[in-house]
């Protein structure tokens, strides 16, 4: 079996190929660009190529010479702040790269008509914007799509653009709505944001934690707990489907921060920072995982304080 991951150097596609060469499966491709982790972490566990998603070439190039059995497209403009700063990159890259991704199967089914890889896509809880309410949470895959940021939209259209061409082509995908996920090699949540200044102040480097919004409230799941879901609906999702991938619990985030504090032994005093906070913010994020569960049999076993436990001993063990 050929896999190719997108977005490979990212959290979560790096996270995905230690878990296949846990498996003992080493016929992985992944593609890079601007990683955002440490690629030395994942160094000889996968065919490693860069690849810019938003031009076709590359991407056909790529799906044509190694005709994978399963695409993972996970690579992304996955930030909600930078998606107010730069929109037409957000959607060029989420929207623009997911045709690419599609269009270049079908090049291949020209020539190779009985091409038939399964192709999950890495949606967003984001898509739900204003539907997360308190009295609409957990959120089940059929409210209504209501984005509020240039990032949720951008989700939306690889959501919808994944549906037709499984109705229209019969290109075997699955739709996974991501909601919060964080884990160690994780950059720019707010967990990450947390646990690495914490860290910055126990080496002395920081004085203070800068927080943005302390009330909103987010069910966080941990990103190997994800990528067992990811790699679940490859295998048990029904085609052209969607599914939620949500933490069970519900965490203020202001509970983040004495977490942290309990593990490192150190009280932190923490200022807000008004440039980490958002023109609209969804005042909770947490979505019904039941569909996920009764199809796949996808349970959740990390819980937040193993989490950030793992997040400050990776932290820890870097320069």
């Amino acid at each position: 079996m050929t896999i190719l991951i997108t977005g490979a150097c990212g959290m979560v596609g790096s996270h995905m190929i230690d878990m296949y060469y846990a498996q003992g499966i080493t016929d992985l491709v992944g593609t890079f660009y601007k990683p955002t982790t440490d690629m030395e972490d994942i160094h000889g566990k996968a065919r490693l190529v860069e690849c810019d998603v938003r031009y076709y070439q590359r991407v056909h190039d790529i799906i044509t010479g190694t005709k994978p059995d399963k695409i993972f497209h996970l690579a992304a403009q996955s930030y909600p702040t930078v998606s107010w700063h730069r929109p037409q990159e957000t959607m060029d890259t989420n929207v623009t790269g997911t045709i690419n991704v599609f269009e270049a199967i079908k090049a291949v089914r020209k020539t190779d008509p009985d091409y038939d890889p399964v192709v999950v896509v890495a949606c967003s809880s984001a898509e739900y914007g204003a539907s997360l309410t308190p009295e609409n949470t957990p959120v089940k895959e059929e409210a209504a799509l209501l984005p509020l940021h240039p990032y949720g939209v951008s989700k939306v259209g690889q959501d919808l653009l994944s549906f037709q061409y499984w109705q229209n082509d019969k290109i075997r995908c699955i739709r996974a709505r991501i909601f919060n996920t964080t884990g160690p090699r994780k950059t720019n949540d707010v967990v990450a944001d947390f646990t690495s200044r914490a860290v910055a102040i126990e080496r002395k480097k920081a004085n203070t934690l800068t927080v943005g919004n302390l009330n909103t409230r987010r069910a966080i799941t941990d990103v190997r707990d994800l990528v067992a879901a990811l790699m679940l609906l490859s295998d048990k999702g029904n085609w052209g489907d969607v599914y939620n991938i949500s933490g069970n619990k519900v965490y203020t985030i202001s509970e983040i921060i004495p977490i942290i504090e309990n593990y490192m032994g150190m009280s932190l005093t923490y200022e807000v920072d008004p440039k980490l906070l958002r023109p609209t913010d969804e005042p909770i994020i947490y979505g019904d995982s039941t569909k996920l569960k009764n199809d796949t049999g996808w349970e959740q076993k990390y819980d937040l304080a193993t989490t950030i436990r793992d997040m400050i001993d990776y932290l820890r063990s870097k320069p």
